[in-house]
């Protein structure tokens, strides 16, 4: 299922940025009655609303269906219902325009049995931006899936975040409540803004201080896209190497941030689950090299 994060532009288009299906291969599928909304069929030219529910059924193998791949992933904890990934940076969490292959929901169907409605993201719980590395919940049935995403909405599972930001923070915690919805200015972005916002909350603490740049602790009470990323460039302290939300791109590694740990009850099992993993060598070079500054 898809929910849709903007206002009034046609479902096709919609689906051809969100999807890797060409717009006439989507046009088929809404003529031939596999793409719901709300539970209904519509037209090409119905115009998404904000929340809207979008259901894609039963993509056959000439509509594009996700290839298995072989590729390697770093997994961390594995039970019969759920996996925990070490993402590592550069990684494409679920097929995308442009990126129809090599993304972890790829590997994930070579390597593990995961059963999901969902043809384009089976077992995504929640995901990672493209850049960015460290810890994400897989769920291999239906069932975990739902329970799971309920309480991420809940807020019962706790997710830490490091990442090196631009410039110096002064005070040692805080807090950023603003609203985030698409740019409307530029649709490859997000940004804090009223118009279609949704509320968003990111909390922070200072781990250490640099001569021109801050390491921080992050963890997020919400999960909105590219959350962390848009708030610190919002209070003008933009992670490093942020391709997107600071001014430029200073190496080819991605931006400076690093899922830490995850921390949550195991639905079935009752037992605690907490999984803490090192962020990447680039990063901890950087750190190294403000170190040395």
């Amino acid at each position: 299922m898809i929910i849709v994060d903007c206002d009034n532009l046609r479902i096709d288009k919609y689906l051809t940025e969100k999807l890797s299906f060409s717009r006439s291969k989507i046009q088929k599928l809404i003529e031939s009655g596999k793409v719901l909304v709300n539970n209904h069929e519509i037209s090409s030219n119905y115009k998404v609303k904000l929340g809207d529910e979008i259901k894609i059924e039963e993509i056959s193998s000439d509509d594009g269906t996700i290839e298995a791949e072989n590729i390697d992933i770093n997994v961390v904890y594995e039970d019969d219902d759920l996996l925990i990934i070490n993402k590592e940076s550069g990684m494409v969490v679920h097929p995308a325009v442009g990126h129809y292959t090599n993304t972890l929901v790829n590997a994930l169907l070579y390597h593990f049995k995961i059963e999901s409605k969902d043809p384009i993201r089976p077992g995504i719980v929640h995901r990672l931006d493209k850049d960015t590395s460290g810890l994400m919940i897989v769920a291999k049935n239906e069932e975990m899936h739902d329970v799971l995403a309920k309480m991420i909405q809940e807020k019962k599972i706790k997710r830490c975040y490091v990442a090196i930001v631009n410039g110096v923070i002064s005070h040692e915690t805080g807090t950023i409540d603003a609203p985030i919805g698409r740019d409307p200015n530029n649709r490859q972005k997000m940004a804090v803004t009223d118009i279609n916002g949704k509320d968003a909350i990111t909390h922070f603490k200072v781990l250490k201080r640099f001569k021109n740049h801050t390491y921080i602790e992050c963890m997020l009470e919400t999960g909105r896209t590219h959350q962390i990323r848009v708030h610190l460039a919002y209070i003008n302290h933009p992670v490093v190497n942020d391709p997107l939300y600071q001014k430029k791109k200073t190496t080819e590694f991605g931006q400076m941030l690093h899922s830490k740990s995850i921390e949550f009850i195991h639905p079935k099992t009752k037992k605690k689950i907490y999984f803490e993993v090192e962020p990447p060598q680039e990063f901890l070079e950087k750190l190294k090299e403000l170190e040395n500054e």
